[in-house]
């Protein structure tokens, strides 16, 4: 297995084995040229996420998630902190999106997941961030909570593609997922980097405020594994690259480490080698230090689930890594140092937007 520091995920990795600018509007791709209206993107009736809310976002009604008619990008840059082969020294091309179709009481990136920061981008904006990412030296262009505007996503790779653009394309995930949208995005998607956050369904509902996480997810996931089958990696720049494939991250979170145990066995047990997986140990507990700086909301996630005022042992972290070990998990993830801190949340000021 690989580790990644304290700065976060993939600003560096070690070994402990197991056994140890765009001028128009036009796609113009094969000679079938077709004008881009964001418009005709939206959803009239939205079931973009398993929450199928039937928002009519076209006429800019906002779904469950918070998304209207208007794609709001927060942040796009070089992001070091996700795991090696997709970080690698140079950093991801981040492109962070408003809005969530989860929004977790424990978000970390609260401030966007609830819509708060965001500027507005149209399709061919998203086309010229990815060409600008790929210029700076990003390894690939990694799409952060997509979900809900998924069809603007997908039709800014197309433009791009066409415009040039090389790098793969990572869909980085609640794992909140229609196995459908995933087929939709057979042709755009070359790496799938989701969360598989609970295997209990209350925790979800919990914390998630949806009854029905272990199933959505693990469904989204069998065709994540059938779409982009196993990981494959490449030599980019001297560094490796996963160039396709599917990571599948989990964090621990206080007070549930019987629940990790049971999805590191289920996505061991079901899917072996065809998935990297990354036990997470960054959770932090940004929920009270809202509560503390005068937040109702926060204050009442508190009030309902103390325990997410906590942080995780790093007894209990070193336990799920034996867990794992004990499996028999070949190659995965982990983190060491002081992972959970507010240093490596980015910062959400409309870089690159």
């Amino acid at each position: 297995m690989s580790s990644f520091d304290d700065a976060g995920p993939g600003a560096c990795a070690s070994a402990r084995s197991a056994a140890a600018a765009l001028g128009d509007d036009t796609l113009g791709a094969c000679g079938a040229a077709a004008a881009i209206d964001d418009g005709d993107l939206n959803p009239s009736a939205c079931d973009l996420c398993p929450r199928a809310c039937g928002a009519n976002r076209a006429a800019g009604e906002r779904g469950a998630c918070g998304a209207g008619a208007e794609v709001l990008v927060a942040r796009a840059a070089l992001h070091l902190w996700e795991e090696p082969p997709i970080s690698g020294d140079n950093g991801s091309g981040t492109i962070f999106f408003a809005h969530c179709p989860l929004r977790c009481d424990y978000c970390q990136n609260a401030v966007i997941a609830h819509g708060a920061l965001g500027a507005p981008a149209r399709v061919p904006d998203l086309a010229a961030m990815c060409l600008d990412l790929e210029q700076q030296g990003a390894l690939n262009v990694n799409f952060v909570t997509p979900t809900h505007y998924a069809p603007h996503a997908r039709a800014a790779v197309r433009l791009a593609r066409v415009r040039g653009l090389a790098l793969p394309i990572v869909w980085n995930t609640s794992g909140y997922e229609t196995a459908r949208a995933i087929r939709d995005n057979a042709n755009e998607v070359d790496v799938y980097l989701t969360d598989f956050k609970y295997a209990d369904a209350s925790l979800g509902a919990r914390y998630s405020h949806v009854p029905d996480y272990p199933e959505r997810a693990t469904e989204a996931l069998d065709a994540m594994v059938r779409a982009v089958g196993a990981p494959a990696y490449d030599e980019y720049r001297g560094q490796e690259r996963m160039t396709r494939g599917v990571v599948v991250r989990h964090l621990i979170l206080p007070g549930h480490l019987d629940d990790s145990k049971r999805v590191v066995q289920t996505v061991h047990e079901r899917y072996g080698a065809d998935v990297r997986l990354s036990i997470m140990n960054q959770y932090t507990p940004v929920v009270a230090t809202a509560a503390q700086a005068g937040d109702a909301r926060a204050r009442r996630v508190l009030a309902r689930c103390p325990e997410l005022a906590c942080r995780v042992p790093d007894e209990e972290y070193e336990e799920l890594l034996d867990f794992a070990d004990a499996l028999g998990v070949p190659d995965y993830f982990w983190q060491e140092g002081g992972a959970c801190e507010e240093s490596f949340i980015p910062e959400f000021s409309g870089t690159g937007a």
